[in-house]
């Protein structure tokens, strides 16, 4: 009885998703993962509705208006045409056919998973839940949360999860203002609760990207997430210990890894920077660390380049002081330009970036410093961070006005012919200049 139940409600969730201006997609949370998605279902003929607790954001969408930079207005305009409804209202979510969680699952201060708002938001879920919708999380997560954490919650409301609603994992892989890739041509993993969970979870993402890569068990799903931000993570940090090396043997990291390059095998190109920013992977390898103790598992590989990542923003600020020194100047009352807040170039997001950790760290130091970032106008209130700035216009006069000018994040809009011409000391963390001289630091 139930196995018929099953596929009856299954085979109703696929003819619903075959016209697709009669299947209603909801997005939780409308951020950096929430906003492109729900965008792109609307693009793809859904029915769109977007849930938010941010009024904010929600204002926004309704006017037409993108609050992400490298999201254009007209694309959540053209979205509004084809029917996108963005609400606070979260007993609404009873209209959605699948309902995609794209929540923040940051870590607590003692680095340890922090699953507050995917359990939160999934309590402001439960009343609205009805038979046949399917659930999926998208937020990054340890593996074994959706059936832990997700499943029991779903279950306790009388609703059996792979026979009345379908749950599924399927990690977002968004890349902020990476043009070679969109949300539609970045394969999608998806990993169902059962083998009906699974149909309904490929069903639906194929008409939202091109390639769909189906995996065993939700718990493969997050697992896989994990794998592709731990392997950059750990890369990451081991150029970032060479870039220290090479530094000490007055050696170019730069030059060094474009030779490497060239090897045609066995070989790819990673970037030192100031450290790691965004959502994923400064955060990602903690998520793992925590889970595989229960496991009796001490990954002390992977905890290793975390170490060696957290502490390059210090790094950078060692430079900074030395290279003040040299020309007989302390940190204390100098002038400190930095260029570029985001945590890589031509974005506008600030999560967990090493430029904000370095603007901390001239504080402690007592310098008197700036920001200069074209797509942050001015510095957004975040949990751990407070500072009253404004973006500065890096003029010839800012330039030259200040005692040292950071280049932190390599923004394309900046003008670095100018800056090299007018700034009398540059740190470089992100190997903009090639040719060496007196007043360019390497760091």
């Amino acid at each position: 009885m139930r196995v018929n139940s099953t596929a009856s409600k299954l085979d109703s969730f696929l003819q619903r998703l075959s016209q697709p201006d009669q299947f209603t997609l909801g997005v939780v949370g409308l951020g950096y993962v929430g906003l492109p998605l729900i965008l792109r279902a609307a693009e793809a003929g859904l029915r769109t509705l977007g849930l938010d607790i941010d009024p904010a954001k929600v204002d926004d969408l309704q006017a037409g208006r993108s609050y992400i930079k490298h999201i254009g207005d007209a694309r959540v305009q053209t979205a509004l045409g084809q029917g996108l409804q963005a609400t606070t209202d979260f007993a609404r979510a009873g209209e959605a056919d699948a309902l995609l969680i794209c929540v923040p699952t940051p870590l607590t201060r003692s680095r340890e998973p922090d699953l507050s708002f995917v359990i939160s938001t999934l309590e402001s879920l439960l009343p609205a839940l009805r038979p046949g919708q399917l659930v999926a999380l998208e937020s990054t997560t340890y593996p074994g949360t959706t059936e832990e954490e997700l499943r029991p919650r779903i279950e306790a409301q009388g609703l059996r999860v792979g026979e009345d609603v379908f749950l599924v994992y399927s990690p977002e892989r968004e890349d902020p203002g990476n043009p070679q890739f969109n949300t539609r041509t970045i394969p999608k993993i998806v990993g169902g609760s059962s083998a009906a969970c699974l149909s309904a979870g490929e069903a639906l993402y194929r008409h939202l990207v091109d390639e769909v890569v189906s995996v065993s068990s939700t718990r493969a799903a997050e697992m896989t997430k994990l794998m592709e931000n731990i392997h950059r993570a750990v890369n990451i940090g081991l150029v970032n210990e060479m870039k220290i090396a090479a530094d000490r043997m007055g050696l170019d990291i730069h030059e060094i890894i474009s030779a490497a390059a060239t090897k045609p095998f066995g070989f790819v190109a990673y970037r030192p920077g100031p450290g790691l920013g965004g959502h994923c992977i400064p955060i990602d390898p903690f998520y793992l660390t925590w889970k595989a103790r229960e496991y009796g598992v001490h990954t002390r590989f992977i905890e290793l380049a975390g170490e060696i990542n957290s502490a390059m923003p210090a790094w950078v600020m060692h430079k900074i002081s030395a290279a003040l020194n040299d020309q007989g100047k302390p940190v204390r009352g100098s002038r400190v330009l930095v260029l570029g807040l985001a945590y890589k170039k031509n974005i506008d997001d600030l999560r967990h970036s090493p430029s904000v950790e370095i603007l901390e760290l001239l504080r402690e130091q007592g310098a008197d410093f700036a920001y200069s970032d074209p797509y942050v106008p001015v510095f957004p209130r975040l949990r751990e961070h407070r500072f009253d700035l404004r973006h500065v216009e890096p003029t010839a006069q800012e330039l030259a006005r200040a005692d040292a000018v950071v280049i932190a994040t390599d923004h394309d809009d900046f003008d670095y012919a100018a800056i090299r011409t007018h700034a009398r000391l540059i740190i470089d963390t992100r190997g903009r200049y090639s040719e060496p001289a007196a007043h360019i630091i390497a760091a």
